[in-house]
């Protein structure tokens, strides 16, 4: 999830009793619910370093507990210090006060500073971890996943109910933060309204996956071969992966390895369904809304038609080039790595890894758009089996 969607959700956390425990608790919020993403500082490193530390064990069990830590510290530090640099308010002497309040020396209390607690650490501490804690639960129900247990395993887990930035769940919190303002009451009053409308999306995106997940015997059709062995998971929560062996022995046989769904951006009803087959992934989106799925009877059109297919063909020249480091971080990475090969006049061989989650965009799957995928590995291999280049990026 991107860090906008994580500071609003900050904020309005904010706004409910977990804001109201004292002075500090709010910074605490908004720190924590961005601390994980202080693995961008491994992009000094490169693209490759970025990959092999993005989303690790500042989004594991350990980084809950430790950027908890390091986020109360920070806020209860800070505290200490602003308030060590904010002048004393002077006392005024109680005759004149008296006197201009016409009593035996009572202040006005217009005149009273406001008092307000300052928030315990324990407290701090409490909030920051529940920050971090929201953190990594939000980027584990996007299809790009987090890898929830590392450093201890550092296999990737996605729910695929959420883009990696959902419009509507950014409308949701901006709109109930900006209408929040006029009063108290109003205040919570939107931000309940906001928080249900948060559950509502997630509730509509989780049984939305489910549904585009049923479809795929019918979009596909007869061109879907049966499972390999063994049979993928179905019916689980999450996905994991790397599930193993990225080349599958099949003896020939064309099988099925895996069915995912993922989110689109503009539509929580439009989904996009890969079928990872042993030597080829297909490809076909799906509007739900359609009315050619509203009955259980096939529909009339062969659907699996429009499916496209992308060959993945692990060839010799492939498995050398995923012994490359930069390979290994990258397949380590990519949930559908698909592979492509060109070799020139002087026996060169281009090995060149995009993944197919990326694939298209916005727009088009189209093979030109598919080059044009934000992840993609090149390794080339000379004739005498050396690598002479290995590279992330376009």
């Amino acid at each position: 999830m991107d860090n906008v969607t994580h500071t609003l959700f900050a904020l309005t956390l904010a706004r409910t009793p977990l804001g109201r425990v004292g002075r500090g608790s709010t910074a605490a919020l908004v720190l924590a619910s961005n601390a994980p993403d202080i693995d961008v500082a491994a992009t000094l490193g490169g693209s490759a370093s970025y990959l092999a530390w993005h989303r690790g064990p500042t989004h594991g069990l350990l980084g809950i507990v430790g950027l908890g830590l390091l986020t109360s510290m920070l806020v209860w530090c800070g505290r200490r210090t602003l308030d060590s640099m904010r002048p004393r308010p002077e006392r005024r002497p109680l005759g004149i006060a008296a006197k201009a309040n016409g009593d035996n020396g009572s202040i006005p209390e217009e005149d009273v500073p406001p008092t307000t607690h300052d928030a315990p650490f324990a407290m701090l501490v409490a909030i920051s971890m529940i920050g971090v804690l929201l953190h990594v639960l939000m980027d584990l129900a996007t299809s790009y996943g987090t890898r929830l247990l590392s450093p201890f395993d550092w296999h990737w887990f996605a729910a695929d109910w959420l883009p990696i930035i959902d419009i509507y769940l950014l409308i949701a919190l901006a709109a109930g933060l900006a209408f929040g303002r006029m009063s108290p009451d109003a205040r919570r009053h939107n931000v309940a309204i906001a928080l249900v409308l948060m559950v509502g999306n997630y509730a509509l995106r989780g049984a939305a996956h489910h549904r585009a997940l049923t479809l795929a015997p019918r979009l596909f059709g007869p061109t879907l071969p049966l499972p390999c062995d063994p049979q993928p998971p179905s019916g689980a929560l999450l996905d994991s992966w790397p599930r193993g062996a990225l080349s599958i022995p099949t003896n020939g046989r064309r099988c099925l390895v895996e069915m995912a769904a993922v989110p689109t951006f503009l539509s929580p009803f439009r989904w996009r369904v890969i079928a990872h087959l042993s030597n080829a992934y297909e490809i076909h989106d799906v509007d739900l809304l359609d009315h050619r799925f509203r009955t259980v009877a096939a529909p009339s059109e062969a659907l699996w038609r429009l499916a496209l297919r992308f060959p993945n063909q692990w060839t010799p020249a492939v498995a050398d080039a995923a012994r490359t480091r930069t390979a290994q971080i990258f397949l380590g990475f990519s949930r559908f790595p698909d592979a492509r090969t060109s070799v020139d006049a002087t026996g060169v061989t281009t090995v060149l890894w995009s993944d197919m989650r990326f694939a298209g965009g916005l727009v088009s799957l189209r093979p030109p758009a598919r080059q044009a995928a934000p992840f993609t590995v090149t390794v080339q291999i000379g004739p005498d089996h050396q690598v002479l280049r290995e590279q992330i990026g376009p």
